[in-house]
């Protein structure tokens, strides 16, 4: 997968190939969609979610920039697969999720592969979580009508933040960086997530 699906596609980050080499992603899929977890396509999980296709998880890593001394905070804990690259990559993470099974679930699976540096939340994470703010980057692994100003607010001087922005079927990743208190945006490339549901997303 790291070779064919991310070396090959130009995923350069050394740091973000390590991770997705240790990381076990059959181990964040369902027993019957364990002979997809390394295809080049998204999975399906409990709660009509999805765990992102490989290399768009690499590419939203690689942009983001996460530093060892970084604190992550996590939109949309699924599996818990992302979540897990990214306690390899930071020193603390936060991640929030609207589903209290997938998080539970995420929390009981992480902490058996031993990441001990996440905290997990349920709840809407559309607002973020500003008890812990600020965050030095911010992935938000599903989709928003808009840039959720919530998380915007939350980002540390320097801070990076990226979120799929479009319609409910279609969108393209955005960056946001935070420069002198004010948020600079770079449209990326198109993609398709799942939606992001919440106040500073879609209705349910």
């Amino acid at each position: 997968m790291v070779q064919s699906q991310l070396r090959q596609r130009g995923i350069r980050d050394e740091r973000v190939l390590a991770a997705m080499e240790r990381v076990p992603r059959h181990e964040f899929v369902r027993a019957d969609k364990q002979h997809e977890a390394y295809e080049d396509q998204p999975v399906a999980i409990e709660a009509c979610q999805t765990l992102s296709q490989p290399y768009i998880v690499a590419a939203m890593l690689e942009v983001i920039a996460v530093r060892a001394t970084d604190t992550v905070l996590e939109i949309g804990t699924g599996s818990g697969y992302q979540t897990a690259l990214l306690a390899e990559l930071a020193q603390k993470v936060y991640t929030i999720e609207r589903h209290a099974a997938l998080s539970t679930s995420a929390e009981e699976r992480l902490l058996s592969l031993g990441y001990t540096s996440v905290t997990f939340v349920v709840g809407d994470g559309s607002l973020g979580l500003p008890q812990h703010a600020p965050y030095d980057a911010i992935v938000v692994s599903a989709a928003a009508p808009r840039v959720p100003e919530s998380l915007v607010a939350q980002l540390a001087e320097g801070g990076r933040l990226i979120v799929p922005v479009g319609h409910a079927d279609s969108q393209q990743l955005e960056l946001v960086r935070k420069i002198d208190g004010k948020a600079s945006a770079t449209t990326l490339d198109g993609c398709r997530f799942v939606p992001l549901i919440g106040r500073e997303g879609f209705p349910e």
